[in-house]
């Protein structure tokens, strides 16, 4: 397994500061967010240094019941290229539900949502990660995901899921271990015990971030400081196995560049931490470094190596109804935590309206403090069948056709906007075709 050692999410906000830390071998950026062509000059200057970055893909939804968008794997595939990276990333995650396995429009999550711990989900997630393998230059490794619900149900706990996908597809592992310790606010999940059943020879590199308790709920928000729960659970995982590499995320709400460094320190103190408890668990004749495998009675039999197309659908047909009830206000599942599931819907609608403010940010300016609830009232009715600037779009054309704004010079700016972008070429400023389109508008008022 390839050494990686400290690194940090690269991200346009702090792109400056990431050049100019102390002690930073790679970065990871965004896959979704990178065009092979046109690579931002802060990433091509830390690869002149011999900085690795690696491509951490969003939004292949390698968990879906869905195979991997042909399409999705080449540009990752690309950006793995462009960069030299010698490894891509993604999540055990499902991003969007419904379309022809179900008979039922498509819909976008607009995040990583948990798949099942079941043998289905388990079998669809193989071979879609052996399809994404066998498609990818490099290799791959998934990352597993904080969540704040549950599935009813499951039939393994997330270390033997993550041993057996593992063991049966030779896929590495990015363990993120806020996303254990936010597991364990919200699930009740040891995480000590998850780190106890993986496969630890398999992990390429680790994630360490920041989050908040609201309402005795952690939102993975990567916005805050780490916190020191998240740090402990480093430490147990390094005094099991040393992880090729430890990665600090930040991606939003953006510290000084002073407080990032303070941040990676305290991730190395973590990790020296645990070397020394490891040091001392081997001159007490206790090593833990290798872990045991899990004993055969711990995992189910393992089914036919391919999904079934049976499994596929019902895999389908489960995920189609969660997020319809999270994004279309449709009844919720039988066995989900209605309350969880609520404070789940709540935070897909405020990611939307974020992400939107950030791919369209005229609309804020346009809107004012209208924005934001605007928005959210739109979400409760209006799930994302496309990207954000796609929900972006909608947004402000529906809330046109409503009838709003209430201002009437609102109104006409948030109009030039929305036919300035909605058209399949941006519209032309010529005075002359100015005039052409004032004057149609009047004839057609006629």
């Amino acid at each position: 397994m390839e050494r990686l050692g400290t690194g940090i999410g690269w991200r346009p906000e702090i792109a400056d500061a990431v050049e100019h830390l102390p002690g930073i071998d790679w970065v990871e950026a965004v896959a979704e967010n990178l065009c092979p062509g046109h690579l931002p000059e802060s990433l091509l200057r830390l690869r002149e240094r011999g900085v690795t970055v690696i491509p951490h893909g969003v939004s292949l939804g390698l968990g879906g019941a869905d195979r991997p968008d042909e399409g999705r794997l080449t540009a990752l595939a690309e950006r793995a290229e462009a960069l030299g990276s010698p490894l891509v990333t993604e999540h055990i995650a499902f991003v969007r539900a419904g379309g022809p396995l179900t008979a039922s429009p498509l819909l976008e999550a607009g995040h990583l949502l948990p798949v099942p711990r079941t043998r289905d989900a388990l079998d669809v997630l193989c071979e879609n990660i052996r399809i994404a393998q066998d498609a990818l230059p490099v290799p791959l490794a998934v990352e597993n995901i904080a969540a704040l619900l549950a599935w009813p149900g499951e039939e393994m706990t997330e270390g033997q899921f993550l041993y057996e996908l593992a063991d049966r597809t030779g896929v590495r592992l990015l363990i993120d271990v806020a996303n254990l310790h936010t597991n364990r606010v919200n699930r009740g999940e040891d995480p000590a015990k998850a780190l106890a059943e993986l496969p630890v020879e398999a992990i390429a590199y680790v994630h360490v971030a920041g989050g908040v308790e609201r309402d005795g709920v952690w939102h993975d928000s990567h916005a805050h400081p780490v916190p020191a729960p998240v740090l402990d659970i480093l430490t147990d995982l390094a005094s099991r196995v040393s992880p090729p590499g430890v990665l600090l995320e930040r991606d939003d709400n953006f510290p000084e560049a002073a407080e990032l460094e303070r941040e990676l320190t305290s991730i190395r103190g973590a990790l020296d931490k645990g070397r020394e408890r490891a040091d001392g668990a081997r001159e007490g004749q206790q090593t833990r470094l290798t872990t045991p495998a899990p004993t055969p009675t711990a995992i189910p039999q393992a089914s036919t190596p391919q999904a079934s197309a049976a499994a596929r659908q019902r895999l389908a047909l489960a995920q189609t109804a969660l997020l319809s009830a999270l994004v279309a206000g449709t009844p919720v599942p039988e066995g989900f935590d209605r309350v969880r599931l609520g404070v789940q819907a709540r935070a897909l609608g405020a990611k939307r309206a974020d992400v939107v403010a950030k791919v369209a940010p005229e609309l804020p300016e346009i809107l004012g403090e209208a924005y934001r609830p605007a928005f959210l009232a739109y979400t409760h009715t209006h799930p994302m069948t496309g990207g954000y600037r796609r929900d972006a779009l909608d947004f402000a054309g529906q809330l046109l056709l409503s009838g709003g704004p209430e201002s009437a010079e609102v109104r006409r700016e948030l109009r030039a906007w929305w036919l300035e972008r909605s058209g399949p070429a941006p519209r032309s400023t010529r005075p002359t075709v100015r005039l052409a389109r004032a004057t149609r508008r009047v004839l057609l008022r006629r």
